[in-house]
């Protein structure tokens, strides 16, 4: 019908429809006005057939449903990142999560059957196989987080988890804390890695002695490893939590313990999440981009199939509040 209406061949049509480089701008202009005309949708699943595209990219979070909704803003942040820099580009988001060995299989035979373009995985836990399967199947594959793997030669988008660590616990120092202890994040992912490793570095500028309990990313986790740290070394004055859900916890068990917040225990977060300013008292933290590190990540995927990409590294800073 559009093609009658536009008195063009059906051929002339497909290319337009499809995007086509190849069609004159007249062309184009009077088939575009025979579709508004006749008010014409393109079949989709005839048009992927056509283009080899589906225009959808898979965001896969290895995380039990439970985590993912849970009052953790890292995960709607990293959403909403990548399904606004989706919007930009006239594409659609799947989101599916990875909580359990069979959801791998499945997600792995979904995306290797060619139903998304690309596949985006954040918070991989471990020595994740399904970024080395997707790879080898063809698909391409960004990663929220540097690899584990020195062998898993991915493009990734990440923060200077590192080097925030240490700007934190540098910081500290510089206030005159002496006894400065860690809640890091867990050791099966390379922000729980890479926060520790920061503030190893900083501390060891100093000659300071590492006081580490290690929590994940909960604010449960946060209370237990309070408890810990100070019934291992009642006299910290100071403490690095490498997420500020933990801190949220940190600080309840050291309001429970006594100890006041800054006076005795000076307090420093990482993420700069919604809660930080409301916090008793707000919270000093490292702020990272996550709904940044989604749109970059968005960017990357879409860009790896045409040209080589470089791993993005963003910037983070310290925000000074009233805890440290």
């Amino acid at each position: 019908m559009v093609a009658e209406r536009a008195g063009v061949s059906r051929a002339t049509v497909s290319r337009v429809v499809n995007n086509s480089p190849t069609v004159a701008p007249e062309l184009r202009d009077v088939v575009e006005r025979a579709i508004r005309e006749l008010g014409y949708v393109p079949n989709l699943a005839a048009r992927s057939l056509v283009t080899q595209r589906t225009d959808s990219i898979a965001l896969v979070l290895p995380e039990s449903a439970a985590r993912v909704f849970s009052d953790d803003p890292f995960f709607p942040g990293i959403v909403s990142g990548v399904s606004q820099e989706l919007e930009a580009n006239d594409k659609q988001l799947v989101l599916m999560l990875a909580g359990s060995t069979a959801s791998h299989e499945r997600i792995e035979r979904y995306a290797t059957a060619k139903h998304v373009d690309g596949v985006i995985i954040a918070s991989i836990h471990g020595a994740d196989p399904m970024p080395a399967a997707l790879t080898r199947s063809g698909v391409p594959v960004v990663l929220n987080g540097r690899p584990m793997s020195a062998q898993l030669d991915l493009p990734y988008v990440d923060s200077d988890n590192r080097g925030g660590a240490a700007m934190a616990v540098e910081y500290l120092l510089a206030q005159g804390r002496r006894r400065i202890a860690t809640v890091a994040g867990p050791q099966d992912m390379v922000a729980g890695i890479d926060r520790l490793a920061g503030y190893r570095d900083a501390l060891r500028g100093y000659d300071r002695r590492p006081i580490i309990a290690v929590g994940d990313f909960t604010r449960e986790s946060g209370v237990h490893a309070m408890r810990q740290l100070l019934a291992d070394d009642p006299d910290i004055d100071a403490v690095f939590v490498a997420s500020d859900m933990m801190a949220m916890g940190a600080l309840r068990a050291l309001r429970r313990a006594g100890r006041r917040v800054p006076d005795d225990v000076a307090v420093v977060g990482f993420d700069d999440n919604d809660t930080a300013p409301y916090a008793e008292p707000p919270l000093t933290t490292v702020r990272q981009r996550v709904v940044e590190i989604g749109r970059q990540t968005v960017r990357l995927v879409l860009a790896v199939t045409t040209r080589p990409v470089e791993p993005v590294i963003l910037p983070v800073e310290l925000v000074i509040r009233e805890s440290a």
